[in-house]
């Protein structure tokens, strides 16, 4: 069939990844053109298969899915990002639809859901698996009314986001500076204004943070 929806896969579960991309190759309309094992991953492959539609992870090593999805829409804004996870947290739908994603479906879901999902996001919609459709009305509805506090997250930049998460999992300046390609000098000075801004001056404080909001996972 012409015009298959081109489709990367970003989950660090190799049998996942290996599962999701039998189920789509036998589809009619989908083609797995890659996959991806980390945010670092799923950004060079983006680069190198230049997909339709990333399915991406959320709890993965090195850039986690938001630290990616952050990159690919800045430098790929045509490539959608369709979110595949474990986890129904609001905070985390809310978090990926500001970044532009551009769905969120939970694993839990049915093969056909997921087809429904590729199928309308490559479409131009926006999809939200039903279980967790009536929360982020929710959400949509109490930023309308101004409910919402700001997260402090929020006042971080991308590459922050991302040296925030590397820190906190323990990489050390070096580490980082590898993974982002960026200096360690660089490194440090986004350490420098993550702390400033979110008033935290020690790197325990900022796992901490990153554990509270989310953004590591303590297994």
């Amino acid at each position: 069939m012409a015009n298959k929806t081109r489709i990367l896969i970003a989950d660090d579960h190799a049998m996942v990844r290996q599962g999701i991309a039998s189920f789509l190759n036998m589809s009619e309309d989908c083609e797995v053109v890659g996959e991806a094992a980390d945010g670092v991953e799923a950004i060079e492959a983006v680069k190198k298969h230049k997909p339709d539609i990333v399915l991406m992870d959320i709890s993965m090593p090195r850039l986690g899915g938001l630290e990616a999805t952050l990159e690919i829409k800045k430098h790929h804004p045509g490539t959608r990002i369709l979110v595949l996870t474990q986890y129904e947290d609001m905070m985390y739908i809310k978090r990926f639809f500001k970044a532009g994603a551009s769905g969120y479906l939970l694993k839990k879901a049915v093969g056909e859901d997921l087809l429904t999902a590729i199928r309308a996001v490559k479409a131009g919609k926006v999809y939200v698996h039903p279980s967790i459709a009536s929360g982020v009305v929710d959400g949509y509805l109490g930023i309308q009314k101004g409910e919402l506090l700001e997260d402090p997250y929020d006042l971080l930049t991308d590459r922050e986001k991302q040296v925030l998460k590397l820190i906190a999992e323990g990489h050390t300046h070096k580490e980082a500076a590898d993974i982002l390609n960026i200096s360690v000098k660089t490194v440090i000075a986004h350490q420098t204004n993550i702390s400033e801004k979110l008033k935290i001056h020690s790197r325990a404080g900022l796992i901490k943070f990153a554990i509270q909001k989310g953004i590591i996972q303590i297994d």
